[in-house]
């Protein structure tokens, strides 16, 4: 089972976006603060905790439910579209993070901040973000996902997958243990996420609601976001760092491109598929924390300890 989630310090919804959102507040008051984009899309955030908690211990993390899913949810007769996403989330930020936001996207929240980045060239009402992390973001064009899709259906179709699903529609756990049976089909339901699907039960599960995964991968057609991330990069220069699990289904490939647009950091976690937070929480924390390290007040000691460590051999600096 995945550990307890902590409350949060505090929760709200958001009062100037179209329909109300979600969020929810942990960390250090009186930190920078993270605006942390959960994946999906259709999903909601609790399913990154508690372990993206970790940078709570130095920030001040602000998560909300996107339009659709988890406490966001949204009328069924409501096409909710990328450019939807991304209009919620110039509200948010224009709502609830500071001037020049730090934003922290994972999966599909990776590729929401790309979107976001990419519209703030053209558009001023948008506030670039300061600083931008993504954690094996969602493919950056349509050849990528179509990419991912394939590699992600042949992990489920692996030996050992295939036989735990037989096993449990054979033993009688739904019957026997509904909760339990619950719990297990979710874990097969994503192991093919995992560079080891043996750790899938440390994922806090999570549901995703189809309808409003369908229509925002529809609106996006046949994408293309490295052309607009290279102008976002000559316009806005904004630091980014992206890290991507060796394992990921998501082909590397997608995330060096992105890398590249954006002039960023890539960082390849050795051992991790797409949930580094569980799979290689350290190198992954650690690299995060170094790249976000200008953000807090200049302590020697500290910097003079966390450099070494992030490159001790557990990540692949490309």
């Amino acid at each position: 089972m995945a550990p307890p989630i902590p409350a949060p310090r505090e929760t709200g919804y958001t009062q100037t976006t179209a329909v109300p959102l979600y969020w929810a507040a942990y960390g250090v008051v009186g930190t920078p603060r993270l605006l942390v984009l959960h994946g999906g899309p259709g999903a909601d955030h609790r399913y990154l905790l508690p372990q993206m908690l970790r940078l709570g211990e130095r920030y001040d993390l602000l998560f909300y439910d996107q339009r659709g899913g988890g406490q966001s949810r949204s009328d069924a007769r409501e096409r909710v579209t990328w450019r939807t996403q991304v209009d919620d989330l110039a509200a948010v930020v224009r709502e609830l993070a500071p001037a020049q936001p730090t934003i922290v996207g994972y999966s599909w929240g990776g590729l929401l901040a790309m979107l976001y980045v990419a519209e703030a060239v053209a558009d001023p009402s948008l506030r670039p973000p300061g600083r931008l992390v993504l954690i094996d973001p969602a493919a950056v064009t349509r050849e990528y996902r179509a990419a991912f899709e394939a590699a992600f259906l042949r992990r489920g179709e692996r030996e050992p997958i295939r036989r735990a699903r037989a096993d449990l529609a054979a033993s009688g756990l739904r019957e026997r243990d509904p909760a339990a049976y619950r719990q297990r089909a979710f874990e097969l339901s994503v192991a093919g996420y995992f560079a080891d699907p043996e750790m899938a039960h440390q994922l806090t599960p999570f549901r995703v609601v189809e309808r409003v995964q369908r229509s925002v991968w529809e609106s996006l057609d046949a994408y293309d976001l490295l052309p607009a991330l290279a102008r976002a990069r000559a316009r806005l220069g904004i630091p980014a760092l992206v890290v991507h699990g060796r394992e990921d289904p998501i082909p590397l490939a997608s995330s060096r491109a992105a890398a590249d647009a954006l002039g960023a950091e890539l960082v390849v976690l050795e051992g991790a598929g797409h949930v580094p937070f569980i799979e290689r929480p350290e190198p992954l924390f650690a690299a995060i924390e170094r790249f976000l390290m200008p953000l807090l007040p200049l302590a020697p000691e500290a910097s003079s300890q966390s450099a070494p460590g992030t490159r001790a051999g557990s990540a692949d600096h490309a």
